[in-house]
This record gives structure tokens, sequence and C-alpha cells, in this order.
């Protein structure tokens, strides 16, 4: 039988257990309760990481100072230099009443003449509510088509002796496939409501019809490109017969012919032109989320398909 002792010692050991099982699961639940908390901070970090737009530039700016706005790459609709974003740029920095002068650097092949036409036209608005603000084009390797387009409805074209522009000119491609298709034995069957629902199907014999329409389109948007660059370049244009079929320039030869209107950089317009040596880039940058929003978007098959059996109209 247990001494008292025994029962007295048996107790202690008892709720000494307890205790230290006590002080383990308040030890295990505190870790825990660490490793949420860091753990929602880790996800909150990331939410502002990929949602927040972290260009504060505009924001911070303090004084005078040169706007820029670069359109780089091919212009067209969701892309990087889309008309929204570059619109919304031009905007930000006409509003901005410590902007002394804005540049647009133009580094672009050309693109969708409807996304040019956009931005050609909010630039001769915004110009029209903002006269003493001065929009000058600084050229780097390209400014061919679209990217003219836009160019012409600046106040002066800046370009580097080896600069390309012009490109005066629109296209529509697409392939034809019938003959490769005869050879492979494939049949063709394209089922329409409307006898000209399948324009320019690639898998069809080009329609002759089609094909005349197609050249009154592209010469009508043609036609609206010359009057754009004519009514922006005024005087300065030398025309020649070869000035709208397509052809490009280096910077040289355009100072010459009246399509750009001298050498200079960006930092070179903004040190002697706009006087204000501080420049602030309005650019619309790409955050994270629309990157990882693309990537998963993205389908490289779609592209090919779309890129081989849909014809496209561009300047470029």
């Amino acid at each position: 039988m247990d001494t008292p002792e025994k029962e007295s010692l048996w107790e202690r050991q008892v709720i000494e257990k307890l205790a230290l099982a006590s002080l383990k699961e308040a030890r295990a639940k505190r870790r825990w309760g660490i490793f949420f908390k860091l753990a929602t901070l880790a996800y909150l970090i990331a939410v502002l990481v990929i949602f927040v737009d972290w260009d504060v530039s505009e924001k911070l700016a303090d004084g005078k100072h040169t706007a820029l706005v670069n359109i780089r790459g091919t212009i067209e609709a969701g892309g990087d230099s889309s008309a929204e974003k570059i619109n919304g740029a031009l905007r930000s920095a006409f509003e901005n009443k410590e902007t002394a002068g804005i540049i647009m650097r133009i580094n672009s092949p050309g693109g969708s003449p409807v996304q040019a036409g956009i931005v050609y036209d909010e630039i001769s608005r915004l110009r029209k509510i903002h006269p003493d603000i001065r929009l000058y084009v600084v050229v780097e390797d390209l400014c061919a088509s679209g990217g003219y387009y836009i160019a012409s409805a600046a106040d002066k074209i800046f370009v580097d002796k080896a600069s390309i522009l012009g490109s005066i000119g629109v296209l529509m491609d697409g392939f034809g496939f019938t003959e490769a298709m005869q050879n492979l034995g494939v049949e063709r069957r394209l089922l329409t409501a409307g006898e000209n629902k399948g324009f320019l199907d690639p898998f069809s014999p080009l329609d002759a019809r089609q094909k005349e329409h197609a050249r009154t389109l592209l010469q009508e948007i043609h036609e609206q490109f010359i009057d754009v660059v004519r009514k922006g370049r005024g005087d300065r244009l030398k025309e020649t017969p070869e000035m709208f079929s397509g052809l490009m320039w280096t910077g040289s030869q355009s100072i010459k012919l009246g399509l750009a209107d001298d050498f200079g950089t960006v930092n070179s317009v903004a040190r002697d032109i706009i006087k204000v040596e501080n420049i602030l880039d309005y650019s619309v940058k790409e955050n994270i989320a629309e990157r990882f929003a693309k990537r998963l978007g993205a389908s490289v098959s779609q592209s090919l398909l779309l890129r081989l059996f849909n014809d496209r109209v561009a300047i470029r």
C-alpha cells in the first residue's frame, strides 16, 4: 500500500507532466500563430507587389519637367504600345501643370491603322486644349508606317542620322493554300450565308471581285494616311513621286525630304529645345499581374493559327 509520501510524489509528477504538456501546447500555438502571421504578411506583400502600380515618378514630380512618353514595338490593341496606354500617358503629361514640354520617343515598325489613328486624334485634341505645351518626337532606330502616322502629329520630329523613317503605305497580308490542298487531296468545304462572308479565305481560290474590294479598302486607308502626313508636316514636306509609295529613308534623307526637322535625342531636345533637363517618364508600364495574366492566357498554337489563317490590315 502506497504511503502518503509516495502519493504526494505521484501527484506532483502528474501536475508537472500536465504543466509541461500545457507549456508545450502553448509554445506550439505560439509558433503556429507566428507562422500564420508571417504567411499573411507575405501574402499581403505579394498582393501589393502584383497589383499596385509602383511607378510613382509622376506623383513625386517636383517642379518643371520634360514629360516622356515611349512608343516601342508594334502598335496594336492590347499590346505595350496600344492607343489606350499611349493616350493615357499623354493625357497625364498634358494635364500636369508642371509639364514644360512633351517628348514622344518612338521606336516602332508600325501596326494597326486604327490604333495609330486614335493616338493621332487624341494628340490633336490635347494640343488644342493645351496650346502652350509643345510636343516633340524623337526617333530612335525606326519610325515606320503607323509609328510615323503618330509622329506627324508632333510640332517637330528629331532623328538620328541613321534612323529609318517612312513606309507610308498600307498592306493586307495572308496566305493561299489552294494548290497545296489539291496536291494533298484535301477538299475545302466552306458554307456561308452571304456570298462574301468567306472574304479572302486562304483555302479558297482568290476571287477577283473580293481582291478589288480589298484594294479599295487599302486605298482609302492609304489616302487617310497621306492626308494626315500632309496636314502634320505642311509646307515642310517636299513631296516626291515615291514619298507615299511605302519606301523608307534614313534620318539624314528624311530631313531633306521634310519628313523630319533636325537631329536630336531625348536629352538634347529636353535641354536645348524645351530647356528643362529634368525628364519624367509617363509611359504606362506593364505590371507583374499583367505579365502573369498574359503568360497564363497566351496560347502558342492559337497565335500561330491566327498568323497563318487570318488576313490582317496594317500600316507597316
